[in-house]
């Protein structure tokens, strides 16, 4: 392994450590050595990954930004099938990928009051509310999902799925769920 790749993954493990103690503890529960002793590393060195504990907070919330632009549907696309297809992939992937749970309870704390600036205003920028709201649309249209406003439905199935990913995260051994389950949410 070069040089570079050892410096990529040592980040990497400060990275995910820190999300995992961020969502354990709470951000502010959670000091700079906590992070460097359960690398394990020292605190000095892990000053030459990040220069603070906000600057650690900072890309993780971009990574989850970042994440949350995953959700893009495309072209003529059956907006149940793209529902039920995404919710899919994204338990599977999260399966094998625990921290994707972390990161959605993450996402979710940044965006309240009197977490630091910077981050919180990156979490407060990204939602699939808006670009899942004109696929509920088109599924109104074609009349597949219920009527209503289409930013609230949006709003409600995001809502569900938050609430699962966050209980999937400190519940390990939960089943996910049927996507057909939270796609109901919105169907007719």
């Amino acid at each position: 392994m070069t040089r570079k790749e050892q410096k990529e993954e040592k980040r990497n493990a400060i990275l995910m450590t820190a999300l995992n103690l961020f969502v354990t503890r709470g951000y502010y529960e959670t000091k700079i050595t906590d992070i460097a002793e359960a690398v394990p590393m020292s605190t000095g060195l892990l000053f030459h990954y990040f220069d603070s504990k906000e600057s650690l907070l900072t890309e993780l919330v971009k990574m989850g930004a970042a994440g949350t632009g995953s959700f893009k549907p495309e072209g003529d696309i059956d907006p149940e099938m793209f529902f039920k297809g995404f919710l899919a992939k994204l338990f599977e992937y999260s399966k094998t990928q625990p921290w994707v749970f972390n990161m959605f309870v993450l996402m979710g704390q940044a965006r309240r009051p009197g977490m630091p600036e910077e981050a919180r205003q990156i979490a407060l920028s990204v939602s699939a509310v808006k670009s899942s709201a004109k696929l509920i649309k088109a599924g109104q249209a074609k009349g597949v999902f219920r009527e209503g406003n289409p930013e609230l439905l949006s709003q409600c199935f995001w809502s569900t799925v938050q609430g699962i990913m966050e209980e999937m995260a400190y519940n390990p051994k939960m089943k996910t769920p049927d996507p057909d389950w939270i796609v109901a949410v919105i169907k007719k």
